[in-house]
């Protein structure tokens, strides 16, 4: 191939970077053998290089002095990816940060593939939901960080049609296929024609039926997780005002959400639970809130909530590892528990997929094959919401993490070749 190209996924979670490989495509190595990045980077306090994936977090597990930031996708489209987090002495831009991820994917692929000019990027069918100048802000922070770090030509692809072109690989006859991706921070449908013969063509557009997608993922379950089972722990819904308030709900927001956690460290925050609890009729779990705060500690309890999920995608009970965290025992969950934790968002996605169909003019019955993908496609309430949707239609899988970085680098050769 005389143009080099390459795909691109910075998920909330997990990132790849995929090159074209004759008729198919290949992930690379990003982090030793393996293929797929966490999409996190630990900002050493004392000024040291960032480190960034598995080593990222392993830097903060161990205790090293600095930041760790994860669901680093979920600041585009918002305010905060134009604010600074300090880090030690220093403020670092949000767009700083993701480009320093950046960086450092770029560095993996010029080893691989030096000269790498053209990049097509997945974006999810919306950054934010129902707001389209947000959306193309997030697009456009995004393609300037690609820019920035040595991609002359930047193109887009939905994700969820990226993992359509990967599936289309694998199949023999054509069909109508609705692709469900959940991601980290998104989920995404499309209901899309499919076919050996389809796959050939370079303009695909008349075969994409429908697009649709919410600002949803894997993170809001960790979410909701924490703020029904953990949270309680360190004084959410505990009265403060000699019993005639209960304790703001910020904190604990901000606590259970990856790209906001590192805002609760600075000294105010601290000050302001101290005066609150002062006149607390549970001081005792306010000072488990401050000793989170002050071993900033809130990073292990996100990882906590993300463990005890994916336990209970093989298993009926799990624990929630929180002795080390706070204190006390760890906190015995059920599927069952979280199944009723997270109902309101599986109400979403039925919601989601209802009208992706209504949008394609596609009846349930017509769907040929499912296509589930992305790293909370696994979870078994996700996966049974989905069948009710679409009863009889098969349920495909690929590579939950990567037929979407796979499925853009097949686009790049056929737009850039």
């Amino acid at each position: 191939m005389s143009t080099l190209v390459c795909g691109v996924d910075f998920g909330t979670s997990n990132s790849t970077v995929s090159v074209p490989d004759g008729a198919n495509a290949r992930l690379i190595a990003l982090e030793g053998d393996s293929v797929t990045l966490p999409s996190a980077v630990f900002w050493d306090a004392d000024g040291a290089p960032p480190q960034f994936g598995r080593a990222a977090i392993a830097a903060y597990v161990e205790g090293d002095d600095g930041r760790l930031m994860r669901g680093l996708k979920s600041t585009l489209g918002s305010d905060l990816i134009h604010e600074k987090t300090k880090v030690g002495n220093r403020a670092i831009a949000f767009t700083q940060i993701i480009g320093a991820f950046f960086a450092h994917l770029r560095a993996r692929l010029e080893a691989v593939q030096p000269g790498t000019r053209h990049a097509i990027l997945g974006r999810p069918v919306h950054f934010v939901d129902d707001d389209p100048q947000a959306d193309r802000a997030a697009q456009d922070v995004l393609e300037m960080i690609a820019r920035a770090h040595g991609f002359d030509t930047v193109g887009f692809q939905f994700e969820p049609i990226a993992a359509a072109l990967d599936f289309e690989t694998c199949i023999t006859d054509e069909q109508l296929v609705l692709i469900v991706d959940i991601g980290g921070g998104t989920t995404d449908f499309s209901v899309v024609r499919l076919s050996p013969d389809r796959a050939r063509a370079a303009d695909r557009a008349g075969d994409i039926l429908a697009n649709h997608g919410l600002r949803l993922g894997g993170t809001d379950f960790d979410r909701l997780l924490s703020l029904a089972h953990i949270m309680p722990e360190l004084g959410l819904g505990s009265l403060v005002h000699g019993g005639k308030a209960p304790m703001p709900l910020h904190y604990f927001h901000d606590l259970a959400s990856w790209h906001r956690i590192n805002a609760l460290y600075g000294p105010q925050t601290a000050r302001a639970i101290k005066e609150l609890r002062q006149r607390a009729l549970r001081p005792d779990l306010l000072d488990r809130l401050l000793g989170v705060l002050e071993a900033r500690a809130g990073h292990g309890l996100a990882m906590a909530a993300e463990a005890a999920k994916i336990d209970l995608s093989g298993q009926a009970l799990t624990k929630i590892a929180l002795s080390a965290l706070i204190g006390g025992r760890d906190k015995p969950l059920s599927r069952t528990g979280f199944e009723d934790t997270v109902q309101q968002a599986t109400l979403r996605l039925t919601m989601g997929l209802a009208e992706v169909l209504q949008r394609a003019g596609t009846p349930p019955a017509a769907i040929g094959t499912v296509f589930m993908t992305g790293g909370s496609s696994s979870l078994p309430i996700l996966r049974e919401t989905v069948a009710r949707c679409v009863p009889g239609a098969p349920i495909a899988t690929g590579d939950m993490f990567g037929s979407v970085g796979t499925g853009l680098a097949l686009d790049a050769a056929r737009r850039f070749a």
